[in-house]
């Protein structure tokens, strides 16, 4: 479907031609129409559909239209981190540039200018605010921010919200906001806490939901079958002749991201660590070099898989196995983006093997099991099946030692 077949004020569709936004994506299509309708809604997608526009575009539509009060909070965007947050601002800056439409964003950062800057957009009303929950309610508990009169509240990426524990900062925001308001939330994935905080807060929601795609047929995905201590060296051969260039490597835990930056270091690779244990301002100056090429390796948590927005990344290594398949999806479709091709390799360890298989599975194909190489030593073989028996053994002598009855102690 092309966007001028849908319900859209001609400023809107003149930002989207300047933006050769032509054509709908799947999310789009089915969200745009039930948000016009001011229906209350949740849809659940995963990053890179289009989710963005698919709530943008539909209010900047009812913004423009009038008749919302000029010195108020209209809408609240609330997201999870202050890098989404950034990237939606950056969207709005180009949906609303034939539209008298103002926005604040307001996030994280120990910048005491940044903070009145805030301060000053939120008390003087903007249409669209832009915001993570922490930074909203330090604002709010300063008591010069009135969000009475919001007309539209969105929650994007609302999982990734309640995993980081944003539940109470925002339950404790909705309490500012008037019952009369149109609710939108989108989510990746559709857990019991989300059903739970859909009910609380959203008033007879439509529900559209897209299945997980499958990722870009363009990335060339391809696996290493070795033992844990292989993988380092497995890097090493991958680099040995070629210098890498913009590169990701995702592991498990921001211990295991620190140990690998220090082993990458130690051989002399140009990397950059990205976790949660960084300050914000560090995050900022990482990302920065990563972007302009300063950084050829960035090692991350999965903190960045839904929130990086860098369209020629050329290689995703999964130095862990991700643990389901929608962070398999998220963390390659980092690559292989606006027409690029791109690669994703992952290492898969003995005990990662049953992972790996159930990833193949919902892939419904066998990703191509590349040789370690020989100077590394043997490696083992790729069988998922025996790899989920020595599992199910070792859960059943833990099971019967934890049944042994036990000495009384004093």
């Amino acid at each position: 479907m092309k966007f001028t077949e849908l319900n859209l004020e001609e400023s809107v569709l003149q930002a989207l031609d300047a933006m050769r936004f032509e054509e709908c994506t799947p999310i789009q299509e089915h969200t745009i129409p039930v948000i016009l309708e001011g229906k209350d809604l949740i849809g659940v997608a995963q990053t890179g559909t289009g989710k963005t526009a698919a709530y943008l575009l539909p209010i900047l539509n009812q913004l423009s239209k009038g008749g919302y009060p000029a010195d108020s909070i209209n809408c609240i965007i609330m997201s999870p981190t202050r890098e989404l947050a950034q990237q939606i601002d950056q969207q709005m800056e180009g949906f609303s540039y034939f539209m008298p439409a103002s926005s604040v964003a307001v996030y994280g950062g120990n910048d005491g200018i940044r903070f009145e800057q805030e301060k000053r957009g939120l008390t003087l009303g903007a249409d669209v605010v832009i915001a993570t929950p922490g930074r909203l309610i330090s604002h709010l508990s300063l008591g010069y921010v009135n969000l009475s009169r919001v007309s539209f509240f969105i929650l994007d990426e609302a999982d990734r919200m309640l995993d980081m524990g944003f539940y109470d900062d925002i339950m404790q925001i909705v309490k500012f906001l008037p019952k009369e308001r149109q609710t939108i939330m989108f989510s990746a994935t559709m857990p019991t806490k989300i059903q739970q905080l859909a009910k609380s807060i959203l008033n007879n929601p439509v529900e559209v939901k897209l299945a997980v795609s499958k990722p870009a047929e363009k990335i060339i995905q391809t696996a290493y079958v070795c033992y844990e201590n292989q993988k380092l060296g497995i890097i090493k051969d991958l680099f040995k002749d070629q210098q890498p260039e913009r590169v990701i490597i995702f592991a498990s835990s921001k211990l295991k991201v620190k140990e690998v930056t220090q082993a990458l270091k130690r051989m002399k690779l140009n990397v950059g660590e990205m976790h949660s244990d960084l300050e914000q301002s560090q995050r900022d100056q990482i990302m920065y070099e990563f972007k302009n090429g300063r950084i050829n390796i960035l090692i991350a948590t999965d903190i960045v898989s839904r929130g990086i927005d860098i369209d020629d990344i050329r290689l995703v290594i999964n130095y862990d196995v991700p643990h389901d398949s929608e962070d398999y999806v998220h963390r390659i479709g980092r690559t292989a983006r606006a027409n690029n091709d791109g690669c994703a390799i992952t290492f898969v360890s003995e005990k990662e093997q049953t992972q790996f298989k159930a990833i193949e599975d919902f892939l419904a194909k066998t990703i191509y099991k590349i040789p370690v190489p020989e100077e590394l030593g043997e490696a083992p073989e790729y069988n998922p099946k025996s790899a989920s028996k020595d599992s199910r053994k070792k859960y059943n002598y833990r099971k019967k030692r934890n049944n042994r009855p036990r000495k009384k102690t004093e």
